[in-house]
C-alpha cells in the first residue's frame, strides 16, 4: 500500500466535494480522512477492499459515496445493506450527522468481521447515529421500518428485493449504487415493483459509469 499522505487526501477530497457541489465542513472532511486511514489499517488484516492505493480510496469509496449523498435528502431512517467496510453507510453517516441530524443509519453484513470494524469506526468517530448489526438481512427483524433502504455493490436488484423488503416501511423505497445501469438487473424485478427513476452520477477522478437506481412499490 501506498504511504497515507494525509495532508495530500485531504486536499483531492475537498476538491472532489466541490466538484460535486457539497459543502462539507471542517469537521465532516476530517472525519472522512480519519475513516480512510482506519479503513487503510484495518484493511491489512480484515480485506475490506480490494482497492489499496489512499488516492484511489478517496476517488472509489469517498468521492463515490458522496456522490449519492444528496439522493438521500429528507431521509429519516436509512437501512444500509451488505454493508461491508461502511459503504456508503459510514459516509452518509458523516454526511447527514450535520447535514440531516434526524437521520439514523442502520448497516447490517453478515460477516462478523466487517461488523466489528464498522463498530470500531462508529466508536472512534463518535458516530451516534450508526446502529450495526451482524446477521442475514432476509432473516433479521428490525425494531422500525426503514424508509430508505441502500446497498452498494450488494447483490442482483431482484436478491436486494426479495431479501429486504419486509423491512420497507409504507411509501419506502429502495435506493442501489450501481455501476454500469444495470437494465437486464430491472427487467428482472419481481412483481409488484418498479423503478421509478435511473439516475447517471459523475464521480470526480473516476473513469468509469456510476448510476443510482430508485425502487418502488408499484402502484395498485
Amino acid at each position: 500500500m501506498k504511504a497515507f499522505d494525509r495532508p495530500a487526501l485531504t486536499v483531492l477530497l475537498i476538491q472532489g466535494a466541490r466538484d460535486l457541489t457539497l459543502d462539507l465542513s471542517e469537521a465532516q472532511i476530517n472525519k472522512l480522512i480519519d475513516y480512510l486511514a482506519l479503513m487503510a489499517k484495518w484493511n491489512s488484516v480484515y480485506n475490506l477492499t480490494a482497492v489499496r492505493d489512499p488516492v484511489q480510496m478517496v476517488t472509489q469509496h469517498l468521492l463515490d459515496s458522496l456522490a449519492a449523498v444528496s439522493a438521500f435528502t429528507g431521509a429519516k431512517n436509512v437501512l444500509d445493506v451488505g454493508a461491508g467496510g461502511g459503504l456508503p453507510g459510514i459516509v452518509l453517516a458523516i454526511w447527514a450527522a450535520e447535514a440531516q441530524p434526524d437521520m439514523r443509519i442502520s448497516m447490517i453484513d453478515t460477516v462478523h468481521k466487517k461488523t466489528a470494524f464498522l463498530t470500531q469506526v462508529k466508536a472512534e468517530l463518535n458516530l451516534s447515529n450508526v446502529s450495526v448489526h451482524t446477521a442475514r438481512v432476509e432473516q433479521w427483524q428490525a425494531p422500525q421500518k426503514f424508509d430508505v433502504i441502500t446497498s452498494r455493490a450488494f447483490a442482483d436488484l431482484s436478491d436486494f428485493v426479495n431479501w429486504s423488503e419486509h423491512l420497507l416501511a409504507e411509501g419506502g423505497q429502495y435506493i442501489a449504487l450501481k455501476g454500469v445501469a444495470p437494465d437486464s438487473e430491472v427487467a428482472g424485478l419481481p412483481p409488484g415493483w418498479q423503478v421509478s427513476e435511473v439516475r447517471a452520477l459523475q464521480v470526480p477522478t473516476l473513469q468509469a459509469e456510476r448510476h443510482l437506481v430508485f425502487i418502488k412499490r408499484t402502484v395498485p
